[in-house]
């Protein structure tokens, strides 16, 4: 039973003050951090992902740029690539974090899974390598990138925690939603103590 901990996305563009902030996402950095200072040693793999868009394109339409957003398929320019909102959360410590992945490099991109590595590793590839059967799941937002990394980590055949006082949504009611559908679906649902 080898263990990896997917942190999602804990970006400055998602917590406070960010383009498109999650109401929490400051407490998630702190509370991952307080997390993996005592549970770090306990992952084979920490892999943290962020949204890398590219600046000068719409990224395959994922940026409203003739319209406003609908925040459905179409957001604000967000996460682009080597600024400041794409930086990690001043509050989330790396250092335990074995795998950086980027994800929509000029294309939307939800799940954990669409990134890579600078060195080009696909996050399947990493896991397959380590041997890892179980993943927990933390980070932002928990009804749009959280979902679809753990829906992709069942999808890939893994037992799936998501630790819920280590997420932040963007709105509860789809939280509660995407919450509901990942444990019909077989994650497990706990605090991150359990």
């Amino acid at each position: 039973m080898t263990r990896a901990l997917f942190i999602v996305d804990v970006q400055n563009d998602f917590t406070e003050g960010g383009a498109l902030a999650v109401s929490g996402g400051d407490a998630v950095a702190r509370g991952l951090t307080a997390y993996l200072s005592a549970h770090g040693s306990e992952y084979e793999v920490v892999i943290a992902s962020r949204d890398w868009h590219e600046g000068h394109t719409d990224n395959g339409g994922h940026f409203a740029t003739d319209a406003e957003p609908d925040f459905v398929d179409t957001w604000p320019v967000h996460c682009v690539a080597d600024t400041p909102g794409a930086d990690y959360d001043a509050e989330l410590v790396t250092d335990a974090v074995t795998h950086h992945v980027k994800k929509g490099q000029g294309m939307p991109a939800y799940s954990l899974f669409e990134g890579t590595t600078d060195a080009g590793e696909k996050v399947s590839a990493l896991l397959s390598a380590h041997g890892v059967t179980e993943v927990d799941v933390a980070g932002l937002a928990t009804d749009y990138c959280v979902r679809a990394s753990a829906l992709d980590a069942i999808e890939h055949g893994l037992h799936v925690r998501v630790l819920t006082d280590l997420v932040a949504g963007v709105a509860p009611e789809t939280s509660d939603a995407a919450l509901a559908e990942l444990a019909h679906a077989g994650a497990e649902l706990v605090g991150a103590a359990a």
